[in-house]
């Protein structure tokens, strides 16, 4: 695979970047998730830090402006304006899954206030609004609740000296700011557009009680319609990302989130297919490839939160029916629809991303980390296989093949940490501490595997009779490391 291709687009992505109101130039603005986990990928696999930058600084712009709800979590779909304070006020589930994901990688690289916060009030917004009885997430709210687009989520200053007093609301404003821009008619956005890098405030207990006091008043609202369709493939984005939050911050409670939602999912099988969607009683089959990759990818990142083999071999059995009923003609890749869908006229790849990562990507990725967290030579030669044949495909295609790009790359050098610990778990801990989306974990308890022996990349072998972290880059693997601190030190920089 062509190691150029990366790196070009993610110049041409830089290019285009707002370097003083971050994501791209222009409105209306959207968060382009692909784009940022193209550059994120290119920090971490090249050491660019521009690249990194205009992601941490696009999450920074757009977590303070009125596309992100601040006083309930979660971000809408987009702004209409190019400096992310109005927003189209619907909320979708995979746009909220996408930010978890990314932020998490920011509070790695940053350790912010802002960035953990935010990742706390969505995952919270979640909890309270967006479960079903069965334990899966519903796919969006609308933006209209009494016939005005926004109405739940807009302030006036007299409200908020209603709710908090005149004192503790001069307060809350001396950082948050309401304003109506010209031509809006509805009541003021709430944002902090001048104050976007205070992580110390959003830490500080007088803006979370605040916030809790508004939630509460809010509650007595009429609420937004609600699409309780659950959505496989974007509930599998949300169960992985919150599961990776979980490690990172030590939460058990959403880690535990994560792990209903996905049994909500696994329990909806027949005859071990995945539906496409879920509503009350009622399932929608076939599904698409992008159901089971991203349920595959959900099963991996808890089986790297808990260790649980059943997440393993949950993921092995959707890969088997991925290849059954998706697999191209010349094994060289997947269809977006199953063979059996009785009305497709005509079977298309999903080559290309929309707001989330196209289907060849999602699939690259699964086949991937499923290859790495079970050694399984045979299915990374074939995630290869189909990284270079998606390439080839996408060679002239100029919009909406980022997703491909930087999967291939990923695969093209693929991020593996082994970590053998004891019951201390110190090494684990430090491992949790630094997350990063192009590696796949595994953790083995001393003395686990076969005569004491794990075999990683290149045939390389490890003993596992007592602590030690091993990470491996393609078929390379580094000398391992026995400490806490060397482990943070090796995984807190860049390996281009």
């Amino acid at each position: 695979m062509d190691a150029g291709l990366l790196p070009a687009l993610a110049e041409s992505i830089q290019s285009s970047i707002d370097q003083v109101k971050g994501g791209l130039r222009g409105a209306p603005k959207f968060p382009n998730a692909p784009f940022m986990y193209t550059l994120w990928t290119s920090w971490l696999q090249h050491g660019v830090p521009a690249h990194r930058d205009s992601v941490l600084s696009s999450l920074q712009m757009m977590l303070s402006g009125g596309i992100y709800d601040h006083i309930g979590g979660g971000l809408c779909r987009y702004a209409v304006d190019d400096r992310w304070l109005v927003p189209h006020f619907e909320k979708m589930l995979y746009d909220n899954a996408q930010l978890i994901e990314l932020a998490t990688a920011a509070y790695g690289a940053t350790g912010s206030d802002l960035f953990r916060v935010r990742i706390e009030e969505t995952i919270s917004w979640l909890r309270r609004e967006m479960i079903l009885p069965g334990g899966g997430f519903a796919s969006s709210l609308d933006a209209d609740s009494e016939g005005e687009e926004g109405k739940f989520y807009l302030w006036t200053r007299e409200e908020l000296n209603a709710v908090l007093g005149q004192d503790d609301a001069a307060r809350f404003l001396s950082i948050y700011e309401l304003t109506a821009p010209e031509g809006w008619e509805g009541d003021p956005i709430l944002h902090r557009l001048s104050s976007p890098a205070l992580g110390e405030a959003d830490a500080d207990p007088f803006f979370i009680e605040a916030k809790q006091r508004l939630i509460a008043r809010r509650g007595h609202r009429i609420r937004p319609g609600r699409d309780d369709k659950l959505l496989v493939d974007w509930n599998g984005q949300a169960i992985a990302a919150i599961a990776n939050a979980a490690r990172v911050f030590g939460r058990s409670d959403w880690l535990e989130l994560a792990q209903d939602a996905f049994h909500c999912v696994a329990e909806s099988t027949v005859d071990g297919r995945l539906p496409h969607s879920i509503l009350g009683e009622d399932r929608l089959f076939p599904c698409m490839s992008t159901d089971y990759a991203a349920m595959i990818n959900a099963a991996i990142s808890l089986s790297e939160a808990t260790g649980s083999r059943e997440y393993t071999a949950k993921a092995r059995d959707w890969l088997e029916m991925l290849d059954r009923w998706h697999a191209d003609e010349d094994g060289k890749g997947h269809y977006l629809t199953a063979s059996d869908a009785v009305d497709v006229p005509m079977r298309i790849r999903g080559d290309v991303d929309e707001a989330v990562p196209s289907a060849t990507a999602q699939t690259i990725r699964a086949m991937l980390r499923l290859s790495m967290l079970t050694g399984d030579d045979l299915l990374y030669g074939r995630t290869v296989t189909a990284a270079e044949a998606a390439l080839g495909r996408i060679a002239q295609q100029r919009y909406g093949q980022a997703g491909i790009i930087y999967s291939a790359e990923q695969a093209r050098q693929p991020r593996k940490l082994v970590i053998v610990d004891d019951d201390k778990k110190k090494l684990v801990t430090e491992a949790n501490r630094f997350p990063d989306f192009l590696r796949t974990d595994t953790f083995l308890d001393v003395g686990e595997g076969a005569s004491d022996r794990v075999e990683l990349p290149g045939g390389v072998v490890l003993d596992s009779t007592r602590p030690g972290a091993w990470l491996c880059i393609g078929q390379s693997c580094l000398p391992p490391v026995r400490s806490g601190a060397e482990l943070a030190d090796l995984l807190r920089r860049p390996t281009g």
